[in-house]
């Protein structure tokens, strides 16, 4: 990828992220440069990530998600890659049936849900500056399929309640740029600053007054729109790389992946 090249990347980026204005960061975006072999080519992967973010509408609430996924890719000539992940997550929303008011009860304050299918699309390129130095960009969204529900009860006023909370249409984009440095025995370090918007629509069963979401339907929206990510990229055997990698935005989030290039 030549200079011309990665400043039409870069300025692509930007223009994404003009149009999004301000979209929560799901899975980790691996080094800048793609894992495939030299030549380019197929690779794969599978992993874990744990994620931790602040959403809110007209309260802000903490979100936790622990995801496992597959990944598979194509990288040309290891400048540029496309990658999509398939996966499943749970879903976390502290105190979001914690009451507002004295009069109302709940049996618990967070919603809770178990595993629901998600996919990751991404594309990647890198320019290395140095044989042992380079930088790259990426754009990387994440759908997914499954609404999550969940279930309470209570009381208002003495009087008894059950009611559900569905979270939506949940997505997010994300988009970044990242410096890599190769230090002895092929380990990559990586390090840089991403840019992202997560959204969903949360709607609940009726309106109860005193919890934080009351009636209809809210939209629930990232907290910051920016923050950065550090990583390793570290040669096992035959072809397998060990990755590991966090990120901070409002709150901390990581995890590890294993793929193979073929």
């Amino acid at each position: 990828m030549d200079t011309k090249t990665l400043k039409v990347l870069v300025i692509s980026i930007v223009i994404v992220l003009a149009i999004q204005v301000t979209a929560a960061a799901s899975g980790p975006f691996g080094p800048p440069q793609p894992v495939s072999r030299p030549a380019g080519g197929l690779h794969t992967g599978i992993g874990y990530w744990f994620q931790e973010d602040k959403i809110k509408d007209n309260e802000a609430y903490i979100s936790r998600q622990h995801q496992i996924y597959t990944e598979l890719g194509y990288g040309f000539k290891r400048n540029w890659d496309l990658y999509a992940r398939v996966g499943l997550s749970d879903l976390k929303l502290f105190d979001a049936f914690s009451p507002t008011t004295t009069v109302t009860t709940t049996s618990r304050n967070d919603f809770s849900e178990n595993w629901k299918i998600f996919t990751t699309l991404g594309v990647k390129g890198f320019y290395p500056f140095h044989p042992a130095f380079g930088v790259g960009a990426f754009v990387q969204g994440t759908y997914y399929f499954s609404d999550f529900t969940d279930n309470v009860t209570g009381t208002r006023g003495g009087v008894p309640f059950t009611v559900g909370l569905g979270i939506k249409n949940m997505w997010d984009v994300n988009a970044g740029i990242g410096f890599q440095a190769t230090v002895p025995w092929g380990i990559n370090l990586y390090i840089g600053p991403y840019f992202y918007y997560s959204e969903a629509k949360a709607a609940p069963t009726a309106g109860i007054t005193g919890l934080p979401i009351t009636s209809g339907e809210t939209t629930l929206r990232n907290n910051t729109a920016f923050g950065g990510f550090a990583g390793i990229d570290a040669p096992l055997s035959r072809g397998f790389r060990l990755q590991l990698e966090g990120k901070y935005a409002d709150r901390l989030s990581g995890g590890a992946s294993v793929t193979y290039a073929y």
